[in-house]
């Protein structure tokens, strides 16, 4: 759901019940001794980043929420979803500078860049949408519809499609990339988090964040294969895959669980920040990227099979979203303000890259 000025209003976790007779006084009291275990816990266990600013580019529109980005790497053409504004925007990351700004994508969240097709796919809550635009001159080719909250995508070339999960309406719609045209939903049975393909054993993956469960579906038949809990997670809506690994993001107990591929056993788990969202993957150097919804950035190595922390910090107010492009190694973060008070891309790269070595 999204609020009148923009913002999204997160799906409701389970919460443990508090009887009525307690009163507003001791209701109170608890909620601030959480916040304060909370801030406390992110506090103890902050570990200096291993990345250094390399550049910031001043974004158009005004201030508020951005949500998925996407970035073709032979282009270096970076995709951000403006949700504030409604607006997509393409940013240059070799000169550095904006070349587009999409208007009139209402209340926009996902994005994906398919190179190809030379197609970009977002999502448009607002008007419960994807949208598909030519990824050359930003036009929009079509307009389809995919339930009541679309949000995160992933494209499935082995059919040719776009899966989007419709995260409050707990299906995922299934979207000829080529035409635009909605071909099936899915049933899930719970809210739908972020989708992905796994492109080694052709098949989808979906978080089903209500139940901790990631449910496998065959694209050809879409038909459920199996479902798997996803043990130590709270609420897993992030997911991000390697070649042997699926990273799933529990934003309701700051954890990240790794499970193997294709087999889905767990290998391990990882502190994270808090209320952890988007995930990105750099390959050449074992990278990944966890940022949050509270800011905090995690950067983990990939070399260890279940992943090592070697920074968890915070980056900025509400720098929950990350992209990375692996053939520079820099990874890209859209802030809702900057300090001209305008939307901001902070460019980030691994210490030694930035140093030059």
């Amino acid at each position: 759901m999204v609020t009148s000025d923009g913002e999204r209003q997160r799906s409701p976790r389970r919460r443990l019940s508090i009887p009525v007779r307690v009163g507003a006084l001791v209701v109170v009291a608890l909620v601030v001794v959480a916040a304060l275990v909370t801030y406390g816990s992110t506090r103890q266990h902050t570990i200096a980043l291993p990345l250094r600013q390399v550049a910031a580019i001043t974004l158009p529109g005004t201030g508020g929420r951005f949500d998925y980005a996407d970035l073709d790497p032979a282009t270096h053409r970076l995709w951000l979803a403006h949700l504030g504004d409604s607006a997509l925007v393409e940013v240059d990351t070799a000169s550095r500078r904006v070349v587009l700004t999409v208007p009139d994508m209402s209340n926009v969240t996902g994005v994906i860049v398919v190179p190809a097709l030379h197609r970009v796919f977002a999502s448009t809550p607002g008007t419960g949408q994807v949208v598909t635009l030519d990824e050359d001159s930003g036009a929009v080719l079509a307009r389809t519809p995919a339930g009541s909250y679309p949000d995160g995508l992933t494209y499935v070339a082995s059919t040719g499609q776009v899966w989007v999960s419709d995260e409050s309406g707990g299906v995922e719609t299934v979207i000829d990339a080529s035409t635009g045209v909605g071909v099936a939903t899915v049933g899930l049975g719970g809210e739908a988090g972020n989708v992905r393909y796994d492109a080694a054993d052709d098949r989808v993956l979906v978080p089903v964040q209500s139940r901790d469960e990631l449910v496998v579906i065959d694209p050809h038949t879409r038909a459920i294969q199996s479902r798997v809990h996803v043990p130590g997670c709270d609420h897993d809506h992030g997911l991000i895959l390697d070649q042997t690994r699926a990273f799933v993001a529990c934003d309701g107990n700051d954890t990240l669980v790794v499970l193997s591929l294709p087999g889905l056993s767990r290998l391990g788990s990882l502190q994270v920040g808090h209320e952890p969202d988007v995930l990105a993957l750099d390959p050449p150097r074992r990278l990944l990227y966890v940022a949050s919804e509270s800011g905090v950035l995690t950067t983990i190595t990939t070399a260890a099979p279940a992943g090592r922390v070697t920074g968890r910090d915070m980056l900025g107010d509400n720098a929950h979203i990350v992209a990375v492009d692996p053939t520079t190694g820099e990874a890209y973060f859209p802030m809702r303000t900057g300090p001209r008070g305008m939307p901001e891309l902070l460019i980030e790269a691994p210490t030694a890259l930035a140093a030059g070595s």
